[in-house]
């Protein structure tokens, strides 16, 4: 039986796919959880036009994202903070920090989980941090931190 699927289902498609699956799986696990429909000709129609939205959409996404990474290739970030003698510093630089930054720099909202810092930064000199933007882009900024005067 083709169904259309109204959300993803491991194992069997993604959301607005047409698939083909067994009857009695359709009929007993997918129709009543409202997970699908079945696919007639207008719901078929109405799946095409809803991917290529989202196809259109996601283009728009990746596009924003590469040119914010292509920007941020070019930006230093640069923190201020108190350091002990050996270059420790009292504080740490968090993916908080970083984001907040970035969010001035580029004068629109940047979310702190598309930083990718394993552990906050707790040393004074030069840092390659990672970025993971929307759209599976990935960037990279340098981020100095200076000891406090």
């Amino acid at each position: 039986m083709k169904v259309f699927l109204k959300k993803s289902v491991a194992g069997v498609g993604k959301a607005q796919q047409v698939v083909d699956v067994a009857d009695g799986y359709a009929r007993n696990y997918l129709l009543p959880r409202g997970l699908a429909v079945p696919a007639s000709a207008g719901n078929v129609n109405v799946a095409k036009q809803v991917a290529e939205m989202h196809e259109r959409q996601e283009a728009r996404i990746r596009e924003h994202a590469q040119r914010i990474a292509a920007e941020l290739s070019e930006k230093t970030l640069t923190f201020t903070m108190k350091a002990g003698e050996t270059g420790r510093l009292y504080g740490s630089v968090t993916s908080s920090d970083i984001a907040e930054q970035l969010t001035a720099t580029l004068r629109e909202e940047f979310d702190k989980r598309w930083v990718q810092l394993e552990r906050p930064l707790r040393d004074l000199g030069e840092h390659v941090v990672d970025l993971r933007l929307e759209g599976g882009v990935r960037a990279q900024v340098k981020v100095v931190v200076e000891p406090e005067e």
